[in-house]
């Protein structure tokens, strides 16, 4: 017997079996904006999609690339620098705006027709747009196919009773030829249930591997002071590559 599978099996399911009652509504991101309780953002952006850039964009020009849940991620406008257009979808009218104003952009704001009290922000430049709604009414608005996503902060957001119909959403905003990069983390579940929810490798075999290779690219220690102040004794971020089959 395979002592080890059977541990991480068990570890899983008592996981799975905590998370699944701890559910963040709505409401309780916008309060998490509204107090600056955003431990989350990376004001320098992230590390290992700086070092991977190249990976993922795999030497093409003019790409759509698609941010869920994007905050006020400043690797937004590394994109648009570099020449590809943007598009995030975030619940936080607040990170929005914010996002915006420290990157120095000007924008213009609408409705979003077919979602009632959604808007849409677009820089002067044209090619970022962030979407102000519930990430699950995205496509009423039409906003088309993209060739990268970049899941930084969404899927370890996201409740995991709504983590299939996430995924579901994902794989169909992605043009036929894609790259899909992934960073989850990993704690002591016996301590944490989360935000950011814990996946394991083999649900996100489980999730993806039916339409997607999947390759593993690396795991780093993102330990951080306030991370050691709310009692983590360990905290590793895991970056996946996904690709078409």
């Amino acid at each position: 017997m395979d002592y080890s599978a059977a541990a991480e099996g068990a570890k899983e399911h008592s996981v799975l079996g905590e998370q699944k009652n701890k559910e963040l509504s709505l409401e309780d991101w916008l309060q998490k904006w509204e107090v600056h309780e955003i431990g989350f953002h990376k004001e320098d952006g992230h590390k290992l999609l700086r070092k991977y850039m190249n990976t993922f964009l795999n030497g093409r020009n003019g790409l759509r690339v698609f941010f869920p849940l994007c905050g006020k991620a400043v690797e937004m406008k590394w994109f648009a620098d570099l020449g590809h257009s943007v598009v995030g979808v975030e619940i936080s009218e607040l990170a929005i705006r914010e996002f915006f104003t420290e990157q120095n952009l000007s924008y213009s704001e609408e409705s979003i027709a077919g979602i009632s009290g959604g808007k849409v922000f677009k820089s002067s430049s044209g090619n970022i747009t962030l979407y102000c709604c519930n990430i699950f009414d995205l496509p009423r608005a039409d906003v088309g196919k993209f060739d990268r996503i970049w899941d930084r902060g969404s899927l370890v957001a996201i409740n995991p009773s709504n983590r299939e119909r996430y995924v579901k959403l994902m794989l169909s905003l992605l043009e036929k030829v894609f790259h899909y990069l992934l960073a989850i983390i990993s704690y002591d579940t016996t301590k944490h249930s989360g935000p950011p929810f814990y996946v394991s490798d083999s649900e996100i075999k489980s999730l993806f591997g039916s339409t997607c290779n999947i390759q593993f690219l690396e795991k780093v220690d993102a330990l951080e002071e306030r991370l050691k102040e709310r009692g983590f004794e360990y905290f590793f971020e895991i970056l996946y590559l996904f690709t078409e089959k």
